[in-house]
């Protein structure tokens, strides 16, 4: 949804909803999940020039199963996003993003990821990024993962 004001800062609300629809049915949660998140952008002008852009993203989400398979573990959890992003010559970026994550269906345990992207935009509105992530701590936590790697290849019409 488009920005809102609260007291003087831009919040953007959303919401996903998630269908128990893995195949094979161990690739995934066999519950549908209810997904509902805030997040803010933070110019950071005091530590941008002409050439970089710096910014800062914090977002939180909570995400709850509500119904599926009885036989498997329920869903309840909150992530955060911490975001630190800088973009030069308006055709490069790097992002830097810490994901906290509090499982409340084990007890409150915590766990994080930290991901480290890296973009450039091409001719013709193409763009190419990876991505490099691993987990901080908290192995077994929801929505934490030990390693990942990820080359996108994009065009914007």
């Amino acid at each position: 949804l488009r920005p809102m004001d609260v007291s003087g800062v831009p919040v953007s609300f959303f919401s996903e909803l998630t269908f128990p629809t893995a195949d094979p049915d161990s690739l995934g949660q066999g519950k549908y999940q209810v997904m509902a998140a805030a997040e803010t952008f933070h110019p950071l002008d005091s530590v941008s020039s002409d050439d970089h852009k710096l910014s800062f993203s914090p977002q939180v989400q909570q995400v709850v199963s509500v119904a599926g398979d009885q036989d498997r573990k329920d869903v309840n959890y909150t992530k955060f996003e911490l975001a630190l992003r800088d973009v030069w010559r308006k055709a490069y970026s790097l992002k830097l993003t810490a994901k906290p994550v509090i499982d409340w269906v084990q007890d409150a345990k915590t766990g994080a990821v930290v991901e480290l992207e890296g973009a450039v935009t091409l001719r013709h509105n193409w763009k190419l990024q990876l991505m490099l992530g691993g987990r901080l701590w908290g192995e077994g936590v929801a929505s934490t993962y030990g390693t990942r790697v990820e080359l996108t290849v994009g065009k914007t019409f």
